[in-house]
């Protein structure tokens, strides 16, 4: 008996590993199509085949990518808009989410809620973009930040983790003569470094993918996300959007549609890079927030 219940264990695990393996490769296939659409010359792309590797890799795109101006413009402008706007969140999200967090906050249940609230009901796009125009902000990167500064969703997760840090902790530290800034920098946020990494890689990936509040709000081309840039770039039928960088690449040795693989590679690596790193505090964070709150 024992040894059949071995043989229907591995055969088990032999199933449950070609089912893994199998979803794995469906997963990672797009990405690799797009890595290897974006390397492909006129010729290979013109046969429309399921490929593995092209036959002749060329960086043709790439060049063109990286010679235009407006690419070059976008790029700079979604990496201030990300550093700066997750810098700018996590230090607004923090400084909401510890006196709500706290016993002794006088209506702190009531702001939760009022809070809550808004992310069940939200003003809409037309008073929001009214608000943006009022305050001068439109057609300004700062757009992109402002408004959206501080997620409700990231602000109660971090507010839950606050909450499973023992108060006695911070009893010991006011005994010692510490405030409450002095509290919250010294002790609150070095225990905190998993939900932090969880929250720099929310925002920053939601300020680096950002596109629709571009289109409602920034009208000149010079300011334009990576995103709405690339959008631009997938919509169009020939190469004029990226042909003005003075590039001496020919025509001959790439398609558009090697430029627009080339344009979502050069879109989604930095990100791509950034979260191996971040993963396993990003996983930690989210369970202790969740599971102690």
């Amino acid at each position: 008996m024992a040894r059949f219940n071995l043989k229907k264990f591995s055969l088990f695990n032999c199933l449950n590993a070609v089912l893994l393996t199998l979803l794995s490769v469906l997963t990672l296939y797009p990405f690799w199509y797009v890595i290897m659409a974006s390397l492909t010359t006129d010729t290979e792309a013109a046969r429309d085949i399921f490929f593995l590797l092209p036959v002749k890799p060329s960086l043709s795109a790439y060049k063109m990518v990286f010679s235009t101006s407006s690419i070059l413009t976008a790029y700079r402008n979604t990496l201030f808009v990300t550093t700066v706007g997750t810098a700018l969140s996590l230090v607004l999200t923090a400084l909401t989410a510890y006196p709500l967090s706290r016993r002794r906050l006088r209506g702190g249940k009531i702001l939760t809620l009022l809070i809550y609230f808004t992310m069940l009901f939200s003003g809409g796009m037309i008073p929001t973009f009214l608000v943006v125009k009022s305050l001068g902000l439109y057609d300004s990167l700062w757009a992109l930040i402002l408004p959206k500064a501080v997620t409700v969703y990231n602000l109660l997760l971090m507010l839950s983790f606050f909450k499973s840090i023992p108060e006695s902790l911070e009893e010991s530290a006011s005994i010692e003569g510490a405030n409450d800034l002095m509290i919250l920098f010294q002790i609150i946020i070095p225990l905190s470094m998993p939900i932090f990494a969880t929250m720099i890689l929310f925002y920053a990936v939601a300020y680096w993918n950002a596109w629709f509040d571009a289109v409602l709000y920034i009208s000149k081309s010079t300011r334009y996300p990576l995103q709405l840039v690339l959008r631009e770039i997938v919509q169009q039928v020939d190469l004029s959007y990226v042909g003005g960088g003075g590039s001496d690449v020919t025509m001959s040795d790439m398609t558009i549609q090697s430029v627009r693989m080339a344009t979502i590679v050069v879109a989604i690596l930095p990100i791509m890079v950034v979260y191996p790193f971040l993963q396993k505090y990003f996983v930690k964070g989210v369970m202790i927030g969740a599971v102690k709150a």
